[in-house]
């Protein structure tokens, strides 16, 4: 299964990006940037079901399963800064099985990054709604 990332980048790459830019303006920049990268939802993709509750902006995350049992998500937004959140939070998770899922602790990442200390409020619910949704569907597909 392809990855819902059109970047070339992974996870370690991402993080590593982030520790170059000094700046939160050109780190919003790079953020933005990601969110671009998302291979974009379909408009079926973007319904009710698929919303992720709990954030200020309007959030989507779709998952499948392949023949190994790893989950892979795609996601989107309506806003920019979010739709780069969402590449994060995808990267972090996608291609990973179920309990690797659950057992990933994210913060790790947005520490590395330097998300928490500079994300809004909102902002920070709406990724913890997104990582919250990820590891219910995780826990769903263990049964």
């Amino acid at each position: 299964m392809p990855n819902p990332l059109t970047l070339d980048t992974d996870l370690d790459e991402i993080v590593e990006n982030f520790s170059f830019l000094d700046d939160w303006e050109d780190r919003y920049g790079y953020l933005i940037e990601l969110g671009k990268a998302l291979r974009p939802l379909s408009e079926d993709a973007m319904s009710d079901k698929n919303k992720v509750q709990g954030c200020v902006s309007q959030v989507w995350l779709t998952s499948s399963r392949d023949d190994d049992g790893r989950l892979h998500f795609e996601g989107a937004s309506d806003a920019h800064i979010v739709r780069g959140l969402v590449a994060i939070t995808l990267s972090i998770f996608s291609g990973h099985k179920p309990d690797e899922i659950i057992a990933r602790d994210e913060r790790e990442t947005f520490k590395a990054i330097g998300l928490e200390e500079h994300l809004t409020p909102q902002r920070a619910n709406g990724l913890r709604s997104m990582v919250r949704r990820i590891k219910d569907i995780a826990r769903e597909e263990i049964g």
